[in-house]
């Protein structure tokens, strides 16, 4: 028969509770340490525009802790709701890189003068059209690529002028319309090219902003390089070397200058590329419209010494009717 004494019983129940406590402390600190589930993105271009606006939802939020740095992620939530984060709960997070949300199924009719503001267009998933080779035949098709540019694609804060005659009409006119922005292909290889919307006059389908509304038209790529840029042997557009100077021997005659006229000549090539969106969703009290869009555009040309390849983007945008 064992002798136990009060003492030791209470140090024995201590340390029962104490081993329990301690391994409760160590699953909780596990979980909190575990990845948090997200929405598994679907950047097949095959998607439907269903597909599209449900994966919209999927959005990335960030809610700061009570001092502002720590966030989890979330769904993704309203411009109304944007607009009450402040910089701290927003900064690192992504955040500034989605756009906003929209709720409701109304409808928006503007009138001629009226400004569409605040347009945000996130891409969702590239595309770069390749020949494939197949049963000894060539034909091309657009291959998916993965976006290696950090989150800063977002078009964002947009503007232009509204016209309805009958059917809308907008116009594009300022705003961060442009990113530049690098894409990858299965084999490694990379293609870059500027996102945008630059001088874009897009005509709808109709005199009024709801479900169902369709409107798209052309808009202008500018060169992915400026005239300032310098290639590797110092040559530019506006600045540089006019020729590779590392290679004096091809650049005795006019004849010499052949194989390197394009590399040599650098030019600011501007070329053209259209758009496509549809509206899903129509806020009638915050004067808000949401969709979904398809763009097509070229990639960049090495100022002009390089073939540009054809990008097709889809996404979602978000926008404003001012009155």
């Amino acid at each position: 028969k064992l002798n136990i004494t009060p003492l030791s019983r209470f140090k024995t129940i201590v340390t029962m509770k104490f081993s329990a406590v301690s391994v409760l402390a160590l699953a909780a600190s596990a979980s909190a340490f575990a990845p948090a589930p997200q929405g598994n993105r679907n950047t097949q271009l095959n998607m439907s525009l269903k597909n599209d606006i449900a994966n919209a939802g999927k959005a990335v939020l960030a809610g700061a802790v009570a001092v502002g740095i720590a966030a989890a992620p979330a769904q993704a939530i309203t411009k109304a709701e944007l607009n009450e984060l402040s910089y701290l709960q927003v900064k690192g997070t992504g955040l500034a890189n989605r756009c906003p949300e929209v709720v409701g199924e109304g409808t928006i009719t503007p009138k001629s003068g009226a400004r569409l503001v605040d347009m945000c267009i996130e891409p969702k998933a590239w595309a770069v059209e390749e020949e494939i080779g197949k049963a000894g035949k060539t034909e091309k098709k657009f291959v998916n690529a993965k976006v290696m540019t950090r989150q800063t694609y977002t078009l964002d804060g947009i503007e232009g002028k509204l016209e309805n005659s009958g059917g809308i009409v907008f116009t594009e006119q300022e705003g961060i319309d442009y990113a530049a922005t690098t894409v990858q292909l299965p084999g490694g290889e990379r293609v870059p090219f500027l996102f945008t919307v630059k001088d874009l006059v897009a005509k709808g389908n109709g005199n009024a902003f709801k479900p169902g509304f369709q409107m798209g038209g052309d808009f202008n790529t500018p060169s992915y390089r400026t005239g300032l840029f310098l290639d590797p042997k110092g040559r530019g557009g506006t600045t540089g070397y006019d020729m590779a100077v590392a290679l004096p021997g091809l650049q005795s005659g006019e004849e010499g200058d052949d194989e390197l006229f394009r590399e040599n000549n650098k030019t600011f090539d501007i070329t053209q590329g259209r758009i496509e969106m549809e509206v899903n969703k129509v806020n009638t009290e915050e004067s808000e419209i949401g969709g979904v869009f398809v763009a097509t555009q070229l990639g960049d040309t090495d100022m002009g010494s390089k073939i540009p390849k054809k990008i097709l983007t889809k996404g979602i945008f978000y926008a404003r009717v001012e009155q």
